[in-house]
């Protein structure tokens, strides 16, 4: 039997901290489905199939790592692909809380997914994904926080917006 896991997350954008997660995920399992959810209480920069499409390029030489998005209670989807696992990431001690309360919800919808955590190098503790958008809205240097093709992204994301006399928040 294939071990099989999903590993949730807006994603917007993916970053180092992320690929760092995937990666070492993707060592343990067979089969790794990276999962682009919706989250409502946030309002994303990039659209689902952007955020996809920028996963797809930047996990492209992880054979086992497949790119999906979903809408709905992640249990019901992990049942459907047939995993045994949820991969969350961990950056601190604050991180915790949160994803225990998931955790154990996840738990009471279906017992028979596990959930792993793992937690991030260090150099990508204080890493995420708003940070990475203020940063880079502001011009600020982000190729040490994100693979060059979504440098690019967020860099023409913001240029063109400027140029449509937009002002993007993140």
């Amino acid at each position: 039997m294939a071990r099989v896991a999903v590993c949730p997350g807006s994603f917007d954008p993916i970053t180092y901290g992320h690929l760092d997660i995937i990666t070492r995920a993707a060592k343990v399992f067979d089969e790794l489905y990276i999962v682009v959810l919706n989250n409502s209480s946030k309002q994303p920069l990039f659209s689902v199939e952007e955020r996809m499409d920028l996963i797809n390029q930047v996990t492209k030489r992880i054979p086992n790592v497949k790119v999906d998005s979903f809408q709905g209670l992640l249990v019901d989807y992990a049942d459907g692909v047939h995993a045994q696992a949820i991969i969350r990431g961990l950056r601190a001690v604050s991180d915790f809380e949160y994803e225990m309360q998931i955790t154990s919800m996840n738990r009471v919808l279906d017992d028979k997914i596990e959930t792993f955590f793992i937690m991030t190098n260090n150099q990508y503790s204080f890493l995420s994904s708003s940070i990475v958008k203020e940063v880079a809205r502001y011009g600020g240097k982000i190729s040490e926080l994100v693979p060059d093709e979504v440098e690019e992204a967020l860099l023409k994301k913001f240029d063109d917006d400027k140029k449509n006399g937009n002002d993007l928040r993140c």
